[in-house]
């Protein structure tokens, strides 16, 4: 399964100006919030967990919160996704793969998820 999210990073930016942390809060965990430098990498860090939510094929809401995704670096810098055991248990999930990139005024973000 495919998901693929756009947001563009102007609204990232108003969002974090009008409410600070507590934006990020909304969406990120603290772990994740270390590794948050400016709007454009927040805008980054939605759009991977919107398109891991449309991958696994119910949107953020009751059935997969924002905190049920977590995204981490490696030593290199690239992005990875780690899902919690209810959704991994939930969707039979095997693998999860991300990539994110920034192009002027946009962030997007593509996982791809393999079930079991």
């Amino acid at each position: 399964m495919i998901g693929i999210d756009l947001i563009k990073v102007e609204r990232m930016k108003r969002l974090m100006e009008r409410f600070n942390d507590k934006a990020l809060q909304k969406f990120l965990n603290p772990s994740e919030i270390k590794l948050i430098k400016n709007h454009k990498t927040a805008s980054g860090f939605w759009a991977a967990k919107e398109a891991c939510s449309k991958a696994l094929g119910t949107g953020i809401g009751s059935e997969c919160s924002f905190h049920d995704i977590e995204i981490s670096k490696t030593l290199k810098g690239a992005p990875v996704i780690t899902l919690s055991e209810k959704i991994v248990k939930k969707f039979s999930i095997e693998d999860v793969s991300l990539s994110i990139t920034h192009d002027g005024d946009y962030a997007i973000a593509v996982v791809a998820i393999q079930r079991v």
